[in-house]
């Protein structure tokens, strides 16, 4: 659903999705090749609120903030299940985990990567290409070249779905039984654990 507030109209891409059952609301601007899924909420009734090309803010989500504060989603920004940013600015091609908690004028740097249930306190600032974990959220270590590789590669998933969801999502009814010649999708990304032991297994087979 996408609302009017107070004269403000969002403005969505065409080449992004916004899943009906989310809500998008008042000055919000939606770049190229983001998708929003289901359940989330991004409420531009206080401030204005930008997603910028190849944002993903998934399943759950909530992006809000303070009266008068405006905040920006920089490209690539990737948001997991049921996180909240509330007033925070968002780094290029960042990773925030499941159910994360990012407080008011927190500053995530690019491509750093935020683990799940962290909670990032307000006006926190985290450096560029930093792993983020706990409660409250501390740096533990850089983000290494394969660690954003395996990240950047999960995004582009999320950037092909906006697309995938425009040419083949749509409401039915169910299905009351499941057909003989059900098919299963494909794996086409591997966990972080996963993407190691194939690199690790990849490395031995050439020793």
């Amino acid at each position: 659903m996408i609302y009017e507030f107070k004269g403000f109209i969002p403005v969505v891409h065409k080449s992004s999705f916004v899943h009906p059952l989310a809500a998008v609301t008042g000055n919000v601007i939606i770049g190229k090749n983001c998708y929003i899924g289901p359940g989330a909420a991004i409420r531009g009734d206080w401030g204005q609120i930008i997603l910028e090309d190849g944002v993903n803010v998934q399943e759950n989500c909530t992006v809000h903030m303070f009266p008068g504060k405006s905040i920006t989603l920089k490209g690539s920004a990737h948001v997991g299940h049921g996180a909240i940013i509330h007033g925070a600015n968002l780094g290029r091609n960042c990773l925030i985990g499941m159910n994360t908690v990012i407080m008011d004028d927190a500053e995530i740097g690019d491509e750093s990567i935020v683990g799940a249930m962290a909670f990032v306190k307000a006006e926190t600032k985290i450096p560029p290409r930093s792993l983020v974990v706990g409660n409250p959220a501390k740096v533990i270590k850089q983000v290494s070249d394969e660690m954003i590789a395996w990240k950047t590669k999960g995004t582009q998933l999320y950037q092909q779905l906006p697309q995938d969801c425009h040419n083949s999502l749509k409401a039915v009814e169910p299905l009351r039984e499941v057909p003989e010649n059900m098919k299963i999708q494909e794996g086409a990304y591997d966990t972080l654990r996963e993407h190691f032991l194939r690199r690790q297994e990849s490395h031995n087979k050439k020793e």
